[in-house]
């Protein structure tokens, strides 16, 4: 008795930041914020990609043979499990470990891109509408996982696990990355787990329905190639700097009208397009 009202405790303190990141809101008008905007957004974008998923249905059929849909068993909330939803993207006939490490031979052509842009996953729109899953949350793993690491799972799936928090964000391209260790389920195991585990936990103690927005932005981003990433998050570098001064100063000029860039070593691009609109009068 003392244990499941500790984890009910723990539950509702989690539960209860939705509001400016305080407890102040009422718990159960929290909840129901949380799951509406997890029914509106699931919806919103299940039916803007729902053509890309009928494209990439053909495209699985066309590519190899079997089912358009995979589905796996995952552990949810307090250990239910559910059927994930994802694109198939390896053939019928691999058999080979549960996880996917590295370059697994298993993966298609197709299946390739459609889980380097991450399309795999847009099925489980349809879970987090089902009620399976959250649009952010701990990522679903597999039961044999969450045995083995049932004491951070004791905590973490007193939630719904979600598509997406700061660990889905900072793993992003996993696979990639496994694929340059010398023993890469050891690894996964070892280290990029528990970080993934710390980094889950560490967001459920501070999360609110605002941060979560925030993560989902954050995916967004993550999916951009990392030189994209690169150009919207860090100051342009030293000779960036002076080539895209030295355009933007050419194209002023050529306008009759000398821009201002004082900082054009440090400025960002944002910074350094305001300076040249600035000085031009603004957009048309």
């Amino acid at each position: 008795m003392g244990s499941r009202h500790a984890e009910y405790v723990y539950s509702m303190r989690l539960r209860c930041r939705l509001r400016f990141g305080t407890r102040q809101s009422f718990c159960l008008g929290g909840l129901v914020l949380k799951r509406s905007v997890d029914i509106a957004l699931a919806g919103f974008l299940f039916a803007v990609t729902l053509p890309f998923l009928a494209i990439a249905a053909i495209i699985i059929k066309l590519d190899s043979e079997g089912p358009v849909l995979f589905l796996q068993a995952r552990m949810g909330r307090r250990f239910r499990r559910f059927q994930l939803l994802k694109l198939r993207t390896m053939r019928l006939s691999g058999e080979g470990s549960a996880y996917t490490l590295g370059a697994d031979p298993r993966i298609t052509r197709a299946g390739r891109w459609l889980r380097w842009l991450k399309f795999d996953e847009l099925p489980q729109l349809w879970n987090v509408l089902r009620g399976d899953m959250s649009l952010v949350g701990p990522r679903p793993v597999i039961p044999e996982l969450t045995l083995e690491f049932k004491r951070a799972y004791d905590g973490l799936l007193e939630v719904r696990p979600g598509l997406t928090d700061p660990a889905a964000i900072k793993y992003c391209r996993e696979a990639e990355f496994l694929a340059q260790v010398p023993e890469p389920l050891k690894y996964f195991k070892t280290v990029v787990t528990p970080d993934k585990l710390r980094l889950s936990q560490d967001y459920l103690e501070r999360a609110t329905v605002w941060s979560d927005f925030g993560v989902m932005a954050g995916t967004a981003v993550a999916l951009f190639p990392a030189n994209w990433r690169a150009w919207f998050r860090q100051p342009v570098s030293a000779g960036a700097g002076r080539a895209l001064a030295h355009f933007l100063g050419e194209f002023a000029r050529r306008r009759k009208e000398q821009p201002v860039i004082e900082n054009a070593l440090i400025a960002g691009p944002v910074e350094l397009l305001a300076a040249v609109e600035g000085n031009n009068g603004g957009h048309e």
